[in-house]
């Protein structure tokens, strides 16, 4: 079925109000872009989203967006409190999937020949693939809500880390309104043993060197120089925010019609904010949340002390130094403009990054009078793109930008297209040393299942939503 949608402004795309609709659609795509979605199913999610009770502005789509569960990845909405609801299917399973990156001092022409050495030992010192256990003892139960309820702090707690590095994440990497009480036992048993382990699917460490800067005053503030070694982290709940989405859902889908919602598809089984399910959802997903966060933290501190023994050198050798970690499935109350009025929200990002603008309270101190970092990842051979927020994002897409490249083949897909095909070998001729875990994970991650990531961030630099920064250009790869 094709959806009915106009051209609004340079790149932006409506979806009038029909039927249901409480609000238009609204799609952030250059022409060429949107001559491939017009017919996609992600198109339909987006007029379903526009149902939910509370809707404020539009259901939005960013340049990276594709179908998904309930919402498509990268669906943007937000609701009202009053009246409003919260929706799992709208933050995902992977709660708190997000994307760290961080600085080194090492010089990419000095560390070369050592890149696949280092690659090798990540491989052993971080667990990866489907039910990976972790670098860590497999926590209590106490424990774990230990971690529910502390984040990142945790980690660090634990000497995985420094403090400052709480200052460089999202939230401090930390929400306050996690419950633990909310998150189920079984949740829990499936997080035990998993805390410090990468995940599979489209989860990887990625090592990186910096090879373009487009706002030269922006990235030195950054810390970005070209020739620089960084690596990212990009990861979430595992098994146990997964639980939390499917207990929700469960709970929701029992709810709505003593509630009397109708929406037109159950994956957007959803709750009153308000309401004893509401809230219960968004106590245990901000649990799940800070689980990614400790979990991403361990990692980010494993990969230090690898890089350290593999490489021989000291820490303030290495200089490791977190630049900003963000997230990509999450539900916040935050406040925006509505009609030119000021007001708290449930902001749904699903697949998308927050993005606020300078001046922001919830940026950073060191980056306050610029704005937030936003760390948008690629595929395996055309590199990531660090870029930074905007007043304009606070404006049309309530603080939000682009997650990565998006997806153009389903996993079944690229199995196919890779068939007879040596990706390992592709990709060392193009001097990216790459390791997957799973049997099939590099051909479900090749390049060709993805959008160009340039294209992607392109449409979000040229609308002003987020500017890009720089960009980084990988070498050594480590996939679940």
């Amino acid at each position: 079925m094709t959806i009915e949608v106009r051209n609004v402004g340079e790149n932006w795309w409506e979806i009038p109000r029909r039927g249901g609709m409480l609000v238009p659609g609204r799609i952030l795509a250059t022409a060429k872009q949107m001559g491939t979605l017009t017919a996609d199913p992600c198109m339909q999610q987006v007029v379903n989203v526009a149902h939910l009770p509370g809707i404020v502005g539009y259901a939005l789509g960013m340049p990276d967006i594709h179908w998904g569960y309930g919402f498509p990845i990268g669906g943007v909405a937000a609701t009202r409190l009053e009246d409003g609801v919260i929706s799992p299917g709208g933050v995902g399973y992977d709660i708190n999937c997000g994307v760290r990156l961080v600085q080194t001092r090492l010089v990419f022409e000095e560390v070369r020949d050592r890149i696949p050495e280092v690659v090798g030992a990540l491989v052993a010192a971080i667990p990866a693939g489907v039910g990976a256990r972790g670098a860590i003892p497999r926590l209590t139960p106490r424990e774990v809500r230990r971690v529910l309820e502390r984040g990142a702090r945790w980690a660090i707690d634990e000497g995985y880390g420094e403090a400052q590095d709480l200052e460089r994440a999202e939230e401090g990497g930390c929400l306050a309104s996690a419950d633990p009480d909310a998150v189920s036992e079984t949740a829990v048993e499936r997080g035990a043993p998993q805390l410090g382990t990468l995940g599979s699917g489209n989860h990887f460490l990625e090592i990186e060197v910096v090879e373009q800067i487009y706002l030269p005053e922006v990235a030195a503030r950054f810390g970005l120089e070209i020739g620089r070694v960084a690596f990212l982290v990009h990861s979430g709940s595992r098994g146990l925010g997964y639980q939390v989405c499917d207990d929700s859902l469960a709970a929701m889908g029992k709810s709505m019609d003593r509630y009397r919602i109708n929406v037109p598809d159950r994956q957007l089984a959803c709750a009153p904010i308000r309401s004893p399910e509401g809230k219960r959802y968004l106590g245990a997903m901000g649990a799940a949340a800070n689980f990614a966060w400790a979990n991403r933290q361990i990692m980010m501190s494993l990969a230090e002390r690898t890089f350290e023994h593999v490489l021989g050198v000291s820490p303030r050798d290495l200089g490791a130094r977190l630049l900003y970690d963000v997230c990509h499935n999450v539900a916040k109350l935050e406040s925006h403009r509505v009609d030119g009025q000021s007001e708290t929200l449930c902001v749904h990002r699903k697949g998308a990054t927050r993005a606020f603008g300078r001046g922001h309270r919830d940026v950073p101190r060191a980056f306050r009078d610029l704005g937030q970092p936003v760390l948008i990842p690629g595929d395996m051979r055309r590199g990531s793109y660090v870029l930074i927020g905007t007043e304009r994002a606070m404006n049309e897409t309530f603080g939000s930008s682009c997650h990565g490249a998006g997806r153009v083949l389903s996993r079944a897909a690229a199995r196919k297209a890779a068939r007879g095909r040596n990706l390992g070998a592709e990709l060392r001729e193009r001097g990216v040393t790459a390791f997957a875990h799973g049997r099939f994970a590099l051909a479900e991650e090749m390049p060709d299942a993805y959008k160009d990531v340039s294209e992607v961030v392109e449409v979000v630099d040229r609308t002003g939503i987020s500017r890009k920064v720089a960009k980084l250009r990988p070498i050594g790869v480590l996939k679940g």
